[in-house]
């Protein structure tokens, strides 16, 4: 296998060789003292420009960046003048929409362009470029990026998540925003007037009127007595009762999924299914209350308090009918993006286990999906090895992680997404302009892409914005305390971002079958047919796919980055 990738190399390094003779004027190379005393390069002093008047007219950079469909021209945004201002250094952006990205096409012919931003490349695919010679290795230039040799001095972790498993060498530039959101990325949200509906109807026990506020506390089987009374009865005033939906997520999405559900069994479930338990990478299905869990929620669904469309909609269709009134209760981190009128939501704490099920075995269960979404993305940024003059370039890119410019890159410019004046020495959000939404103010002045916040910087630098601040309220009191069940002593962390070698990459391409079975575990809750033989044939099949040699794969990358 590997000597036939090696062939696919050269090939590709014959065509990028000639892409980069192609790239017309100002890609000339210069080695370091020419750059130095021709173009008056500079990296040491992070504030000053990085090229002289000369460099700035001489040399210049093309950058190919695949963009959301509501964000305007990267040249045309005032963060991106502000920087060439400051840095003297030119890069002309070339902006193309997101849906006609295509990263193996850009791969094998790059002809002019020296990076892509917004890259989306997996680490796999970084490894096997890596080894092909395509890509820039940049641990060989971090003398010339002072921000980001800073950051991996003190983040040993995250320079392991970014360098290649192969030769420890890093060839792309991260993302890096950690704001303690994506680890546990539901929270449920719970009508309130709907419930006060239910409550007066004494469709429910043991819930009060008084008792609806902000970290409610509902067992399974009254959720399912809320949900019954909100899918037989008129509760959008129309006279019917179809077109409205009891309960409402978006099965297998990033957030607001189906996977606090299994919380109610003391499964800490994902869209991987994947998890480390105790320090060893595991399954979430080889639990043994994981067919207790499906065969519950399943019955949620047959009896229509869950709709089958949780299991097909997009997100556009999800919060278009959440505007329209349509939900009782909803998966999601916020209520204001999904309804028009949040204030009637409260947020629940995370499902207790049914009371009566099975003799009360799963009563005390309560926790919540523990996400392998990373707050680290590997492979926002790549430059291709045949980039000219690629020491200015990298400089350039290292200032998107100073802490100002990061809050910039990420939001908008000061004077437009900031206040002008500080406060506290701090950076802070301006009020989103009247007729727009948060998302679209945001793309119109912000590139997002690389940048490094952390809790030191929305500590020191710049103020979180009232959207982000409220989720992390909100999952700090309602989410991450029942990250690890209070039923079991079992210590659950997310898969962070793996790096594998080429022979386990290779290894792994062996066992896609097992992906193709994993797909069954979702298909169980409203299409397959799920008894105590399914499950076992599935369990067999998973087996038989290869799922030990899998997850001594993961162990063995989980251990190198641990």
């Amino acid at each position: 296998m590997r000597k036939l990738y090696a062939a696919i190399a050269i090939g590709s390094a014959a065509v990028l060789a000639l892409a980069g003779c192609g790239g017309g004027d100002n890609r000339a190379r210069h080695d370091v003292d020419e750059l130095v005393s021709t173009y008056g390069y500079q990296w040491e002093d992070t504030a000053a420009k990085i090229v002289n008047d000369e460099g700035a007219k001489e040399l210049s950079y093309k950058v190919y960046a695949p963009k959301d469909g509501m964000a305007d021209d990267y040249n045309e945004m005032k963060i991106m003048q502000t920087l060439e201002e400051q840095t003297n250094v030119s890069v002309v952006w070339d902006c193309v929409p997101q849906s006609s990205y295509d990263l193996q096409l850009m791969l094998e012919d790059h002809e002019g362009y020296d990076a892509i931003y917004h890259a989306g490349i997996s680490v796999n695919d970084i490894t096997y470029q890596a080894d092909f010679g395509n890509l820039l290795c940049i641990s060989d230039y971090l003398k010339y990026m002072p921000n980001l040799s800073a950051i991996l001095e003190k983040r040993p972790d995250i320079k392991r998540q970014i360098s290649c498993a192969d030769d420890g060498k890093i060839y792309s530039l991260p993302r890096i925003e950690e704001m303690g959101l994506k680890q546990n990325p539901n929270l449920l949200f719970l009508n309130k007037k709907w419930a006060e509906k239910a409550i007066d109807a004494n469709a429910v026990t043991g819930v009060t009127k008084d008792a609806l506020k902000d970290g409610l506390q509902l067992n399974a089987d009254q959720m399912e007595a809320l949900l019954t009374y909100f899918k037989t009865h008129d509760m959008t005033g129309d006279g019917k009762t179809d077109g409205q939906y009891a309960l409402s997520f978006i099965a297998q999405n990033w957030q607001g999924n189906q996977c606090d559900l299994f919380g109610m069994f003391g499964i800490n479930e994902n869209p991987d299914h994947r998890i480390v338990k105790n320090g060893k990478v595991t399954y979430t299905y080889d639990d043994e209350a994981y067919y207790d869990a499906l065969s519950y929620i399943r019955g949620w669904v047959d009896k229509g308090l869950i709709d089958k469309y949780c299991f097909e909609q997009n997100e556009k269709q999800f919060l278009t009918n959440g505007q329209q009134g349509k939900y009782g209760a909803f998966y999601w981190w916020e209520s204001k993006t999904v309804v028009a009128n949040p204030d009637d939501y409260i947020v629940c704490a995370p499902l207790k286990g049914p009371q009566s099920y099975k003799g009360g075995k799963y009563a005390n269960c309560q926790t919540v999906c523990v996400s392998n979404q990373p707050e680290i993305d590997v492979g926002e940024l790549i430059i291709f090895a045949d980039a000219p003059n690629v020491e200015v370039l990298l400089t350039y890119f290292d200032r998107y992680y100073a802490p100002e410019t990061s809050a910039q890159i990420n939001y908008g410019p000061i004077g437009v997404a900031f206040e002008e004046e500080k406060q506290n020495g701090m950076l802070v959000p301006k009020p989103v302009p009247e007729g727009k939404t948060a998302d679209e103010f945001r793309l119109k002045n912000s590139p997002l892409g690389i940048i490094y916040l952390t809790a030191e910087q929305w500590g020191h630098t710049v103020k979180m914005e009232e959207r982000a601040a409220l989720r992390l309220d909100r999952l700090t009191k309602y989410a991450t305390p029942y990250y690890n069940s209070s039923t079991s002593t079992v210590t659950v962390k997310p898969v962070p971002n793996l790096q594998f070698t080429i022979e386990e990459i290779e290894k792994l391409d062996q066992y896609t079958a097992i992906d193709t079975q994993m797909n069954n575990l979702v298909k169980f809750l409203y299409t397959s047919d799920l008894n105590e033989t399914a499950w076992a044939t599935f369990k067999s099949n998973v087996q038989k796919a290869g799922v030990y040699d899998v997850l001594k794969i993961y162990q063995a990358a989980y251990d190198r980055v641990k």
